[in-house]
């Protein structure tokens, strides 16, 4: 179908592009973009025409952490209900990790999900495999035959591998195929039984702490292997300044290591626990607002290139429990839009810069040649009001999973229509 997005103002972080523009779409593919002088593309007759007026119309977001629950934690969500999701919150892009059920480490269990996930209107799902065999962090999986069946890179989710020798056969084993390692910085011994930071609020609720060291310890070590080996290296959901100090450091030394940020520790910190309040009970923990603000202008900055959902739908039953004893994780999907627009608002950070974080810079950690408005490309758009305001609510959530900490916020940058090769897969009005 051919597609003009008109009257919005356009913006395509990865060319620098912006200003008031049509973006024309036909056979699912972008076929141009420009203002009044550079006029239609010849003989550009569009089938359907979406007003943008008032509107940012820019690539789709990208999402470089966001789980699916399936397969095997379909109480929780299924794919139908998480791709709604994705679609309601402008993601057209995803990397989903392989703590599923059974984990992803094997071909066939990664070509069922590619598969169930090629369906129109659904996002692009890219799996991440499993570094070990059952995520034990023993024996290590099959990486070239998982990557054939489609994994984007391989890591080990929230578990940590406790011997390090089998991790730098890991990382010896991906550099020599040129396959990226993901990884969350975490040592188990260090972070065995905490479930909050390590910090005076911890303190005061007589909450087991987990400490920043234990962050630090484990990125030394992945930094330390990636150098020796040569393994590509990403750095998944950093929590801490001290973290953020490591990176700066191995990358002023010449080594190129990439990281991300969770929307969640980007805005908030181990104060939001409250009384108790489960809905902050994440993997890594809320840290202190020092972290925080480390942790905000670090993006700001360069020195953190991505900004994720980290979307982990929890149900209920295993979210309305003890602090200690709740499920970590929270739906953001649908919340990674207006939490990068508060970020740049708070920062001072122009819009275009901010869309970078969810759309050209995690398209390069996947060596994608996406997240870009690029003529040729997929027409994967999102199209989205920036003063449009809304309360984060359990009603208005489209996730399974309806626990995040936001609940009761009010948030700006309302997506009107999100299009996946040029499909409509989402719009406001529910013409979709």
């Amino acid at each position: 179908m051919k597609i003009e997005i008109r009257n919005g103002r356009v913006i395509d972080p990865a060319s620098g592009f912006d200003q008031p523009a049509s973006v024309y779409v036909a056979d699912g593919r972008i076929l141009g973009s420009g203002g009044a002088a550079q006029g239609v593309p010849a003989g550009f007759q569009p089938e359907a025409v979406i007003d943008a007026t008032g509107c940012i119309v820019c690539p789709g977001l990208i999402d470089l952490s966001a789980r699916l629950r399936e397969p095997g934690f379909e109480y929780k969500a299924t794919l139908e209900s998480e791709m709604k999701a994705a679609a309601a919150g402008g993601v057209t892009r995803l990397v989903c990790p392989p703590d599923t059920d059974p984990p992803l480490d094997e071909p066939g269990l990664v070509e069922m999900l590619k598969h169930r996930a090629r369906q129109p209107g659904f996002a692009h799902v890219h799996p991440l495999g499993a570094l070990t065999v059952g995520l034990a962090g023993q024996r290590l999986t099959e990486m070239a035959e998982l990557a054939e069946a489609g994994c984007i890179a391989f890591g080990q989710a929230s578990v940590s591998i406790v011997d390090t020798q089998v991790l730098l056969r890991a990382m010896q084993y991906a550099a020599t195929f040129g396959f990226p390692v993901w990884l969350q910085a975490q040592d188990a011994h260090l972070a065995r039984n905490g479930v909050a930071h390590d910090g005076a609020v911890a303190a005061r609720l007589g909450l087991a702490g987990i400490p920043v060291v234990a962050e630090t310890v484990a990125l030394a070590t992945y930094l330390q292997l990636a150098r020796e080996t040569g393994a590509r290296l990403h750095v998944r959901r950093l929590s801490s300044a001290a973290g953020l100090a490591l990176i700066r450091a191995a990358r002023a030394d010449g080594l190129a290591v990439s990281c991300e940020v969770s929307i969640n520790h980007l805005h908030l910190c181990d104060e939001n626990i409250g009384f108790f309040d489960a809905h902050a009970r994440l993997d890594p923990p809320l840290r202190s607002a020092a972290d925080r603000a480390a942790l905000a202008a670090g993006l700001a900055d360069g020195g953190i290139d991505v900004l994720v959902s980290d979307h982990t739908p929890v149900d209920d039953d295993e979210k309305q429990l003890p602090f200690a004893e709740a499920e970590t994780g929270a739906t953001g999907l649908e919340l990674l839009l207006p939490l990068t627009l508060k970020w740049a608002a708070d920062s001072g950070v122009p819009l275009a810069a901010a869309l970078a974080r969810v759309t050209s810079e995690p398209a390069r950690i996947l060596g994608l040649e996406r997240g870009c408005l690029k003529p040729g490309v997929p027409a994967d758009l999102c199209v989205f009001d920036p003063a449009g305001r809304f309360t984060v609510s359990r009603e208005r959530l489209r996730s399974q999973g309806k626990n995040t900490p936001f609940l009761g916020r009010e948030l700006a940058g309302e997506v009107r229509y999100t299009l996946i090769d040029g499909h409509l897969a989402y719009a406001a009005d529910g013409l979709a």
